[in-house]
């Protein structure tokens, strides 16, 4: 029998995914990301073919398996995980890809790899210090952010009020943004560094 999965047959999901998933579901690990985002993340590694790719938050390695779905053969990929039960799963799918490096603790750790062609920010920095994960992008480089809830409004909003990390991402003055739908109830930011001040 065929299993069906966000409407795709799951043998057309890279074995990589469906290794990470079946390590999030051992560890009852339940926020990886969604499908629709997975797919955004392989089409932004795709992009960068030579590129240093990042992530902040591995969580079992799902998100990590869609960038890696899409990495070129001259692209490293580096993500961090503060939980090293969570971090030890993830390595042990890409245990047999040297271009791909599993990090265990906090976010920061990923500074100096920096600057990034693309950095998946789903953990660390994302709320705590945005400015510092703009900073680690390099000129170019794709910024992408999920879980936020869409919002018919601008300035956006979130439970009645603006939502203000949002809106520091969609109009920071050296990014190019614009937020997505990736299911009807969610959306993410994508975000491109501007090539220098006066560019876009």
């Amino acid at each position: 029998m065929l299993t069906v999965k966000g409407g795709m047959a799951e043998h057309a999901m890279p074995p990589r995914v469906v290794a990470a998933e079946h390590a999030a579901g051992e560890a009852g690990f339940n926020k990886s990301c969604v499908l629709e985002v997975g797919r955004l993340l392989g089409l932004a590694a795709a992009a960068k073919p030579h590129g240093v790719i990042a992530e902040s938050g591995t969580g079992s390695g799902v998100g990590t398996a869609w960038l890696h779905s899409g990495l070129g053969a001259g692209a490293h990929l580096v993500t961090v995980e503060r939980d090293e039960a969570l971090a030890r799963r993830a390595a042990g799918v890409f245990a047999d890809d040297d271009r791909v490096g599993v990090l265990t603790g906090d976010w920061r750790l990923l500074e100096r790899h920096a600057p990034f062609d693309v950095f998946f920010c789903d953990g660390g920095g994302k709320r705590d210090d945005p400015e510092g994960v703009v900073e680690l992008l390099a000129p170019g480089g794709l910024l992408i952010l999920d879980d936020f809830t869409p919002s018919p409004h601008w300035p956006p909003r979130f439970g009645g009020e603006v939502d203000e990390l949002r809106l520091f991402y969609l109009t920071h003055p050296v990014l190019n943004a614009t937020e997505v739908l990736t299911t009807p109830t969610s959306s993410a930011v994508v975000a491109s560094r501007r090539l220098s001040p006066g560019r876009s």
